[in-house]
């Protein structure tokens, strides 16, 4: 699937895509995959998620952040989303992506934005902040923002992509920082990156299983993929880990009734849930990440709790389409 994978990335990557789809909106399924675009419809998904016995992680989508007002814009939505939290007192914490920061503008400028989020968490709760991973030309300015942060707060955490030849001794570094751990979703050289299915899923394997024998910190395993999972519990029950030591993460519109089904069997559950308008990149990376999450999502569109959104299904299929063709003519215009 190397060329799907492509394609999708592909995709992510192209800002008149991202632009034209913001937008249109929920005309292309963006409830499907993003909880909503403002922080009230946000807050009301939580509070059903929480219903279920499942915490969340918010993501404010962002993608291509090229001024320093943009990355204050969203440093500032960061903050009132922990904000919203808090005065809900609804369980979630957040997840920030650097680059939106100005991560690729001024790392310095990235790490101050940064020190800010956690220093209004402190306010509301002592709210968890979780730094993502994004692609491995940012990789160094991520780890040494985080090295800096970890050793003035504890509420700081980031993720693992277990695609990298070198995600072990990354992970090693954090033995007692909160991790999540994830397969990876860019597309990343083959000297830097395992390329194969196969290559990453043995990594991400030995990754867990190392952490969850080691770790001084609470784990994320963040995957929707059953046979991991089932490896997981197994692993645990033999070596007497404690539930409380980790949980399972899962995207949010993927796979929903067996993350409530996890979430009943008694195991920590948390959604990874995004909101705003720009929710085209991260869509196509998670696509681009499993293609069988295609199938995961039609599957919940097509059910029959959901057959009245039929259209929506439809209208994703055929959005991504005029978006691709539409991608693709303006490029060969120039």
């Amino acid at each position: 699937m190397p060329v799907v994978k492509d394609f999708f990335i592909a995709l992510s990557n192209n800002k008149f895509m991202n632009e034209s789809a913001k937008k249109m909106g929920p005309a292309l399924g963006a409830n499907k995959v993003v909880a909503g675009v403002d922080i009230d419809s946000t807050i009301d998904t939580v509070e059903r998620l929480n219903m279920k016995g499942i915490s969340c992680t918010l993501d404010n989508l962002g993608e291509f952040v090229t001024s320093r007002q943009e990355a204050l814009e969203a440093q500032q939505n960061i903050v009132e989303i922990m904000r919203r939290n808090y005065n809900a007192n609804i369980d979630a914490h957040v997840s920030i992506k650097l680059t939106q920061l100005g991560l690729n503008i001024d790392r310095e400028f990235a790490y101050q934005n940064t020190r800010e989020i956690l220093l209004k968490a402190h306010e509301y709760g002592n709210t968890f902040v979780n730094i993502d991973a994004e692609k491995y030309e940012d990789l160094v300015g991520t780890t040494e923002i985080v090295d800096k942060l970890k050793g003035e707060f504890k509420n700081v955490g980031t993720v693992i992509q277990a695609y990298l030849f070198d995600a072990m001794n990354i992970m090693d570094k954090y033995d007692d920082v909160r991790l999540r751990l994830v397969k990876g979703a860019y597309k990343e050289a083959p000297h830097i990156a395992f390329q194969t299915k196969e290559e990453i899923d043995k990594n991400y394997i030995a990754l867990i299983e190392k952490r969850l024998l080691t770790a001084k910190a609470f784990t994320s395993i963040a995957t929707h993929d059953h046979n991991v999972i089932n490896h997981v519990k197994q692993f645990v029950k033999d070596y007497n880990i404690s539930r409380d030591s980790f949980e399972f993460q899962m995207l949010y519109g993927f796979r929903t009734d067996y993350a409530y089904q996890i979430a009943n069997e008694g195991y920590n559950f948390c959604m990874y849930v995004p909101f705003g308008e720009d929710w085209f990149g991260y869509f196509m990376r998670r696509l681009a990440e499993r293609p069988q999450n295609i199938n995961l999502m039609l599957l919940d569109i097509f059910s029959e709790k959901n057959k009245g959104k039929i259209a929506i299904g439809a209208s994703v299929i055929a959005g991504l389409t005029l978006l691709s063709i539409g991608g693709i003519a303006k490029a060969k215009k120039k």
